[in-house]
């Protein structure tokens, strides 16, 4: 105990210190109740509440503010832990809440919310409908390049003819990968706007913004298609 004493004296004098700078006139009255009853006062902060909350009064015995208790290193380093959490807890909070109106304003009905899945479907069906189209075209482009390899069976290509039917075969390979990713697109696409339509139904029937899940945990995750090597 002697070792602390000097450490929670000077803590209550730096607290003390503090406290007169407030800018509130006149002298400080400090008054605790330790942990065995009793209830003392003085003129400073109070050695023996150096765990306990103090109240600073002023000397018409208003409150004028509150002195905590006094906390060791690691004490202090769980407070500021703990703090931190509790602003990102807030501001994760807040973060929602946003979100949620922005969404209600966003779509006000599920009619426009289904406008909007079907604007986002569309885009990927047309980019679908372009890889189609260009395999049909590499296809037509395949048909002389097969016929001229006719002449060389059993035989080397020649490297022009071989090197066209590679980049043929890379181009609809290309494509097909294309097209993969459109159709794993309009799985996530619907995905996404299933769980919104789902959360928007909950607020539209009065549920309180930011109350509800995030809407990463309710959206599953479509790897895209990547190209075979």
């Amino acid at each position: 105990m002697r070792t602390l004493l000097p450490v929670a004296t000077a803590a209550l004098l730096v607290a003390g210190a503090a406290l007169a700078q407030d800018g509130t006139p006149g002298k400080g009255i400090y008054t605790c109740t330790t942990a065995d009853g009793r209830k003392l006062t003085g003129d400073r902060p109070i050695p023996e509440c150096t765990s306990r909350e103090q109240r600073v009064l002023n000397p018409d015995g208003s409150q004028r503010t509150t002195l905590p208790p006094f906390l060791s290193p690691e004490e202090r380093a769980a407070k500021e832990a703990s703090d931190r959490r509790a602003a990102a807890e807030r501001l994760a909070q807040q973060d929602a809440i946003r979100r949620d109106r922005t969404l209600m304003l966003r779509y006000p009905t599920e009619a426009a919310h289904q406008r909007a899945r079907n604007a986002a479907l569309d885009d990927s069906n047309k980019a679908m409908r372009i890889s189609e189209r260009r395999i049909k075209d590499l296809t037509v482009e395949r048909k002389p390049l097969l016929d001229e390899a006719e002449f060389y069976r059993g035989k080397p290509l020649p490297a022009k003819l071989k090197q066209a039917l590679d980049a043929n075969d890379a181009g609809i390979e290309a494509q097909q990968v294309l097209i993969e990713n459109q159709k794993a697109e309009l799985v996530r696409i619907n995905a996404r706007f299933d769980a919104e339509l789902a959360r928007l139904k909950k607020l539209w029937a009065g549920a309180t913004p930011g109350s509800l899940p995030p809407l990463g945990e309710l959206t599953p995750t479509v790897p895209a298609t990547t190209p075979k090597k």
